[in-house]
């Protein structure tokens, strides 16, 4: 029997979207193993987001071959649709699939013969707009990413994602939920909603046909999956209805993550963002109005071309002034093919560097601060398989973390639990019911 292997960097679509693939491996009759056995095959899904693709890639391949020098190496993902031919160039890699191509890699490398130069098979990204695949990771942690939606309409400034994975577009409401049935029939217990723009979800052809809302609600409808929770939402499509629904709803949890990019109006327009600052604070109003224990985190982007001390500092006062939970941090880099790049005002790399620090030092506070907020209060953990030190993790509906001593019993089991104190390294003492637990 072949053995494959993975690797996915990036987001929760691209870990939904690799096992799924993986899926495709184990009906063709090949054994899935660790990245660091030695395998046949290995895939890297990558990303394009986030920094130093090419470096990052590189390093995975260099990893893969040493762990087995004769394997087959294939990269896909959205540094493959963007760059195919820079990452035929390095050495080792022996295939290159771009977003349409992907789903169909068991075909293209049935004859696993290590040719001198990788061959690639990458189409313009407007041959896959209208054509959504359907993916969502299973067997590997407790809770499932299902993809609902992929692809992007909005042209933000410093965005490469709708080149990487074209126009929105969305699964059905029936194919969705019909997934979510299969997912709950094995046993898992927490669904997170993902897609690259989820709150965009209900295109199909180029036409809108559903509403993100009801696809909720009919979520929310599904026996069996005792959690659901939205992985990221535009703030503009984030609407009170959806918040009130959530503050009420049966399965979905008091948990939102809404990208901010800036809290400066300038650079919100400089980045062709669909609402500004005002708009972002009524929605973590509303948000805290009905569900006062919600946890909020954003995203945010520093060094954007343009961005000066003043735009920073108001953008950190912003932060600081409000009621959210934590913080992903972004320094701005460099996109080619994209409207940033072109752009005055660049912002030298240590300050950018200075600012993201700034941030990360925030994050830390407003963690803090809202772990701080839920002492006293009793929650619901769904503990994870994961064993680090003798202890074991899982989040709380409203995503505090905590940990437990390791109990093979407690994996993938929901136990209520009172959040007691907050210790010196920033973990939260909690009793169990009917153990003892940590949270940090």
């Amino acid at each position: 029997m072949k053995k494959v292997a993975f690797y996915t960097l990036g987001c929760k679509l691209n870990f939904s979207e690799t096992s799924t693939i993986g899926r495709l491996f184990t009906d063709a009759g090949y054994a899935v193993v660790e990245f660091q056995d030695a395998a046949d095959v290995y895939v890297i899904n990558t990303c394009s987001v986030t920094d130093h693709a090419d470096k990052k890639c590189r390093k995975v391949v260099k990893e893969a071959l040493k762990h087995s020098p004769n394997a087959y190496i294939t990269i896909v993902g959205c540094y493959a649709q963007l760059k195919p031919q820079e990452i035929a160039e390095i050495e080792g890699v022996d295939m290159v699939l771009g977003a349409a191509e992907k789903f169909r890699i068991v075909e293209f490398i049935s004859d696993l013969t290590k040719n001198p130069k990788a061959i690639v098979h990458q189409q313009s990204i407007e041959k896959v707009n209208h054509n959504f695949i359907a993916s969502y990771s299973i067997g590997d942690r407790t809770r499932t990413f299902l993809k609902v939606q992929d692809g992007c309409d909005y042209p933000c400034t410093y965005c490469t994602i709708p080149l990487a994975r074209g126009a929105s577009r969305s699964d059905t409401i029936e194919n969705v939920v019909y997934r979510a049935k299969m997912i709950a029939e094995s046993g898992v217990k927490e669904i997170v909603l993902t897609g690259v723009n989820l709150g965009d979800f209900g295109i199909r052809n180029g036409e809108r046909e559903d509403k993100f809302f009801d696809l909720v609600k009919a979520l929310d409808e599904v026996e069996g999956i005792e959690r659901i929770r939205i992985s990221s939402i535009e703030p503009n499509l984030l609407s009170n209805e959806i918040i009130s629904f959530v503050a009420t709803s049966k399965r979905f949890v008091p948990h939102f993550h809404i990208p901010l990019q800036s809290g400066s109006d300038k650079i919100l327009g400089l980045m062709r963002r669909r609402y500004r600052r005002d708009l972002y604070v009524e929605r973590v109003a509303k948000i805290k109005e009905v569900m006062p224990n919600c946890c909020i985190g954003v995203d945010v982007i520093v060094g954007f071309p343009g961005e000066t001390k003043e735009d920073f500092l108001d953008t950190y006062q912003f932060l600081n002034q409000l009621d959210i939970s934590y913080l992903h941090v972004f320094t701005y880099s460099e996109r080619e093919l994209t409207a940033a790049a072109e752009m005055n005002g660049v912002v030298a790399g240590s300050v950018r560097n200075e600012r993201s620090k700034m941030l990360h030092i925030l994050s830390d506070k407003k963690r803090r601060a809202f772990y701080q907020s839920q002492i006293g209060t009793n929650g619901e953990v769904l503990f994870e398989a994961d064993q680090k030190m003798g202890y074991m993790h899982g989040f709380t509906k409203n995503y505090v973390k905590v940990r437990a001593k390791y109990d093979p019993i407690m994996v993938n089991e929901l136990k209520n639990v009172k959040l007691i104190e907050m210790t010196a390294e920033g973990e939260v003492e909690v009793a169990e019911l009917e153990t003892s637990a940590y949270a940090h």
